[in-house]
């Protein structure tokens, strides 16, 4: 697989794959020496490093070696999340899709996920694994908020809104789950690499 390295300053390369969590799997379970933390994105992973341990040009090369590993098969936690399937936009995807309603929630609950990044908001996890039939594009117009809780999707992902927010995603249903709590530690129940499956509740 192809990979372009960036440096970013002289604590950080950014990797761009077509794989993230398989590179970071792979990272994860032989970390080159001098690797402090990685964040990854919808098509990048930003490797910070140590100075003091290695720098750009010897992390690059060790980088350029890395084979990604199937990221499922690594031991993660999965995180259930009980979901009433009452979105106001639920009927317009089931039109949108060609589905009825409860195929929609029946694709949608049946789904398997993993948290891919994090980004928008504290706790907004861009969860992978959704349906391609439900790769719906955002709204036209996004609303001014949507309440914490709302369980929505967009594009090829779907996730849980942290906390109240302005927003275009399809709303689905909503949730009395938080997925971000500060008094919680660590507050964020969703980080990188979680396992997510949503089970269709009644209200």
């Amino acid at each position: 697989m192809t990979v372009r390295l960036l440096p970013c300053g002289r604590r950080a390369v950014l990797v761009e794959t077509g794989d993230v969590l398989g590179f970071q799997a792979a990272l994860t379970q032989a970390p080159p020496d001098g690797v402090v933390e990685l964040v990854p994105a919808a098509r990048t992973l930003l490797v910070r490093f140590d100075p003091t341990v290695t720098d750009v040009d010897r992390l690059g090369a060790l980088l350029r070696q890395v084979s990604p590993v199937d990221s499922r098969a690594t031991e993660a936690r999965e995180v259930v999340i009980p979901v009433v399937y009452d979105g106001a936009d639920l009927a317009d995807v089931a039109a949108d899709t060609g589905l009825t309603v409860a195929e929609v929630v029946a694709r949608h609950s049946t789904g398997s996920y993993v948290s891919a990044f994090c980004g928008f908001a504290p706790g907004f996890a861009y969860l992978s694994g959704s349906d391609p039939v439900l790769h719906v594009s955002r709204r036209s117009s996004p609303r001014t908020r949507i309440p914490p809780g709302s369980v929505a999707i967009a594009g090829e992902y779907t996730a849980v809104y942290p906390s109240a927010s302005p927003g275009g995603w399809r709303l689905l249903g909503r949730t009395d789950v938080p997925v971000w709590d500060v008094e919680r530690d660590p507050p964020n129940l969703l980080p990188p690499g979680t396992r997510v499956r949503f089970a269709a509740v009644a209200p």
